[in-house]
């Protein structure tokens, strides 16, 4: 695995990858803010075909926008992520699907939970994402056309907008091809 705009604190044991994203740190295209962010941190590896990636995702989230997940990319103009974004004190599971402008879809979780799992399940040029708050039982958040572009790159990600960064810790994170 590498990374795309490494942070400057981070460590990986077996299958655990810590992370302190560093602030003013974001993945944006655009729409709405009319800005181009492409400076947060995101851990990959590339993958052809059909594939599934599953992490679970623990973060110290404090400041609006903060935000840690999943990505899968092409390229700077056309890429997902998903994950959690801290917007007014609550933790909400969001996806952003970026060709050439980014959209973005959020849903509000009770209670701002300890963990989130998050599976990323590519078939063709579709991707399907999924989130379960127990690690077992899963629900759709989003299904979106990306690319048929080969290969994509794929890994965890996070970024702090507005602050000056945070902690977030990812574990067990699987690759599977399909």
């Amino acid at each position: 695995m590498r990374w795309y705009n490494e942070p400057k604190t981070w460590a990986a044991t077996g299958d655990t990858i810590i992370v302190t994203a560093d602030g003013q740190t974001d993945f944006w295209r655009k729409t709405h803010y009319g800005f181009i962010k492409d400076d947060g941190h995101f851990f990959y590896q590339e993958r052809t075909g059909d594939f599934q990636c599953d992490v679970k995702v623990i973060g110290q989230y404090a400041t609006l926008y903060d935000q840690a997940g999943l990505m899968v990319r092409v390229d700077e103009t056309t890429w997902i992520k998903c994950g959690i974004e801290f917007v007014d004190d609550v933790q909400h599971v969001s996806a952003v699907v970026t060709r050439d402008f980014s959209d973005w879809s959020v849903v509000p979780l009770p209670g701002n939970p300890e963990a989130i799992w998050l599976r990323l399940t590519r078939t063709g040029s579709a991707i399907e994402i999924s989130y379960a708050l127990d690690g077992s039982r899963y629900t759709l958040l989003r299904l979106a056309y990306l690319a048929e572009a080969e290969p994509l790159q794929i890994g965890v990600m996070c970024a702090a907008p507005q602050g000056e960064g945070f902690s977030v810790t990812f574990e067990h994170l699987e690759f599977r091809e399909l």
